[in-house]
């Protein structure tokens, strides 16, 4: 792998992928070992960086997010993929794409593929932010298992926030739910219900913050001042994408309860031609094993449109 940063070298490449995570890394890995020439770019923002350890990816269960992606990075440069640490913060479309880079550089190629994925928001309450990944959690797939049995807080910002407190007294069954801006009327009858069912309790108020002592989450505090123990509290972060470039370039959107997408295929082709999206940057769900999954369906994809059109250029001039 290059690292080109500010060298100028071939700057015309077969395909561009915006953001080195799981996505991106997959998909030129793939491209690598077609013998494409493929360049990443990458501006070193993993959504998972809070994080100690990913779970749920089969063989890599545990793995610090670091190691993970450096070891990515290592085998795509086995294959002579590029990599650039820089921010793509534009791209026009002519014959080609043409990628402008934060760093001043402009690079080209035939098929683009955007894997850029997500940043969390937090609910705006002073000492989420610093607990993120640790004992504050949104995911109890990624983190259930290491926090079972304690005692949970799921913070409540909309009416959907019942789902997250039903699913995770699958890993405890000491769990109570914040109301704190969400109207107890707000809530349907099943949701009540099911509440009831799972065995978790109810709390109305606003919610001022965590209780931290000897950096442990030790409660959540009211702005009543009422103070309940908890030792895991469960928010759901607002997603936000990180690039709006799909959209700038003409790809149909989609509106979703988790933020805006391109619409794509199975493979992540979205609407406009040579145009792929794969990961976070193509949906909310995506963990990290499926993000790498979508990005190698779109590494192959991309290799065979390739191959098509080089294979059918010649047809196409001489019918002109």
């Amino acid at each position: 792998m290059t690292e080109t940063h500010d060298e100028t070298h071939d700057e015309t490449y077969e395909a561009i992928v915006i953001g080195g995570g799981a996505a991106g890394l997959s998909a030129a890995l793939v491209l690598g070992r077609a013998r494409r020439r493929t360049l990443v770019v990458d501006a070193g923002e993993p959504r998972n960086a809070p994080a100690a350890h990913m779970h749920g990816y089969l063989s890599r269960d545990g793995m610090a997010p670091a190691d993970f992606l450096a070891a990515g990075r290592e085998e795509i440069a086995r294959y002579g993929v590029d990599l650039v640490r820089d921010r793509a913060v534009d791209v026009v479309r002519d014959a080609d794409f043409a990628v402008v880079l934060a760093g001043g550089r402009t690079v080209r190629a035939r098929q683009l593929v955007v894997a850029t994925g997500l940043k969390d928001e937090l609910p705006p309450l002073p000492g989420l932010a610093e607990r993120f990944g640790r004992d504050v959690l949104h995911c109890p797939y990624c983190h259930g298992w290491e926090v079972r049995d304690r005692a949970f807080g799921v913070l409540a910002t909309t009416p959907l926030s019942v789902h997250q407190a039903l699913m995770v007294t699958q890993w405890s069954k000491d769990v109570t739910l914040f109301l704190h801006t969400v109207a107890e009327e707000d809530l349907s009858d099943d949701d009540l219900r099911r509440l009831a069912a799972a065995g978790v309790r109810v709390v109305p108020g606003e919610v001022a913050g965590p209780t931290v002592e000897n950096d442990r989450l030790t409660g959540v505090r009211l702005l009543d001042g009422t103070e309940y123990a908890r030792e895991v509290l469960f928010v759901a972060p607002r997603a936000v994408p990180r690039t709006d470039l799909p959209a700038r370039l003409g790809a149909e959107m989609t509106e979703t309860p988790f933020g805006t997408y391109p619409v794509v295929d199975a493979q992540g082709r979205t609407t406009v031609p040579g145009l792929w999206a794969a990961g976070n940057a193509s949906g909310f769900a995506e963990q990290v094993v499926n993000a790498a999954s979508r990005g190698y369906r779109a590494g192959a994809a991309i290799n065979g449109e390739l191959l098509m059109a080089d294979l059918d250029a010649p047809l196409t001039t001489t019918d002109g």
